[in-house]
């Protein structure tokens, strides 16, 4: 039964999301949030500046032609070219001058004729062959970024107050800068989770660079102090008997931390796992615990509560199970150290939920940790409260061609984008009793083939049937089995 929990739990969708913002040039106006993001050295040229002569240069001599960019490595691809690349990116874009740092970005290129997915996870980028859902809808190119400051993509030394969502989608608009005069045909972007995030906040700063965006599973945790949507949430996910069988095993690991402690302290040993950031075992075995009713909804489907022992399982089945769906090596020193720019960020912009959990009654002694104790002390954190609202004021009175995707069953949509009467063309929708792993393709066919025909025509590639009626668009790219796989990987601890 653990080895099935495993391969059930661990599935991860990993999805592409796309924006879309009017078409731009390098010197289009930006909102004056944006005011001081004055290119670095290397920057690139005008959009649009693009010759016949260019035009016959392999597609290789072209990117890396373009000023700061440089090859790590080209893998070939049937029908695309694939490259790995480095571009050279300013630490500080209202002051380029403070130094530079090598972002990690890839390029699966189809054809500078058709239109470009720009693609964020959030966090470090893949440095294989995939492609996003947008990216097979529009068969378009995908420029897929990593994120600043996760490894290798890290300025050294690391001023971690340049870690910022408008330095994060500032990084993407020079970007887009860079390869707009290649690809000059509609950009849309997108991501999912932290990447469907990022997609909404450069949208927010850059508002004309994109014609699109697709925003997968995107949390909106507006105020951070806030968090009663998600109690309630969890009080009517599935149904009582899978809440309650959650409920008790969860429960169980804590009237039995002691034993179930002990095997924790011997693995730890064993593996050589510290627990330094978090400050003690016993804080990192709470978090894990903490962590198991929502990691199941993240990531599981309401019928994999079969698979849950009962809460007067032994010892080492309730060990297993809190194991399987939560993973005890996260919260050591070595498990943390990957995502510190991600916890860095909850805790200085984008919130971090925390719950009530009443069905534990006295048991905790911590409760849901703050992001805080989860980044080394010698890096020091001060929260906005100004940030997330302003995305959301943003969103709701200036979203258009903007698409936000949610799962029914997905605790982090508990607190989604919303659009109000100032939203153009745009939309959310929830995909029935799906998880984290929510996609266009899991959609009612209305609302599915509504969404396609809007990333079609955003990318402006809709055929005539469709733009004629929407019930007849579909992805325009069949589908790969290597390209287009579900990305299979252990994904724990409460983070999008």
């Amino acid at each position: 039964m653990r080895k099935a929990l495993r391969w059930v739990l661990s599935l991860v969708l990993v999805i592409g999301t796309v924006t879309t913002a009017g078409a731009a040039t390098a010197g289009a106006a930006t909102p004056a949030s944006t005011t001081g993001t004055t290119a670095a050295s290397g920057s690139p040229g005008s959009i649009g500046a693009t010759s016949s002569a260019a035009d016959s240069t392999d597609i290789k001599d072209r990117i890396l032609a373009i000023p700061g960019m440089s090859l790590i490595q080209e893998k070939p691809y049937e029908g695309y070219r694939y490259f790995v690349l480095e571009y050279t990116q300013p630490v500080d874009h209202r002051n380029p001058a403070k130094g530079t740092f090598q972002q990690r970005l890839t390029l699966l290129h189809k054809d500078t004729d058709r239109p470009t997915v720009f693609f964020t996870s959030g966090y470090n980028v893949s440095t294989n062959p995939s492609r996003s859902e947008p990216t097979r809808i529009v068969d378009g190119n995908q420029v897929s970024l990593e994120y600043r400051f996760f490894t290798p993509s890290r300025p050294q030394p690391a001023d971690w107050s340049k870690l910022t969502i408008w330095q994060a989608a500032s990084d993407q608009h020079r970007i887009f800068t860079a390869l707009k005069p290649i690809y000059a045909k509609k950009w849309l972007t997108t991501g999912g989770s932290k990447g469907g995030m990022t997609a909404t906040y450069y949208k927010r700063f850059y508002p004309r660079d994109m014609d699109g965006v697709v925003a997968y599973v995107a949390p909106n945790d507006v105020i951070n102090d806030e968090d009663s949507a998600y109690d309630r949430f969890f009080e009517r996910v599935g149904t009582k008997e899978c809440r309650d069988k959650l409920n008790a095993v969860q429960r169980e690991a804590l009237v039995r931390r002691a034993p179930l402690e002990r095997r924790y302290q011997e693995w730890a040993e064993a593996e050589g796992a510290t627990f330094t950031t978090v400050g003690s075992l016993d804080r990192a075995y709470e978090a894990v615990v903490l962590d198991y009713v929502w990691a199941f909804w993240q990531y599981s489907l309401e019928s994999d509560c079969q698979y849950i022992p009962p809460a007067t399982a032994s010892d080492q089945e309730i060990y297993d199970t809190i194991d399987t769906i939560s993973g005890f090596s996260f919260y050591t020193d070595q498990g943390l150290d990957p995502y510190t720019p991600y916890y860095y960020q909850a805790g200085t912009e984008l919130g971090s939920p925390s719950l009530k959990l009443p069905h534990l009654g006295k048991l905790t002694r911590y409760g849901y940790q703050p992001p805080r104790n989860f980044v080394p002390r010698s890096i020091p954190m001060r929260f906005n409260p100004l940030a997330m609202p302003d995305v959301d004021r943003w969103v709701r009175n200036h979203a258009d061609q903007m698409l936000f995707v949610y799962g029914q069953n997905d605790p982090w949509g508990a607190e989604p984008f919303r659009l109000g009467k100032g939203a153009r063309d745009s939309y959310v929708y929830v995909a029935p009793g799906a998880n984290h792993g929510a996609n266009v393709a899991a959609l009612v066919p209305a609302e599915q083939a509504k969404a396609t025909a809007r990333i079609l025509e955003w990318a402006g590639v809709a055929p005539a049937a469709v733009q004629g009626d929407a019930a007849k668009a579909k992805p325009l790219a069949p589908y790969n089995s290597k390209l287009d796989r579900q990305e299979l990987r252990r994904e724990h601890a409460l983070r999008p």
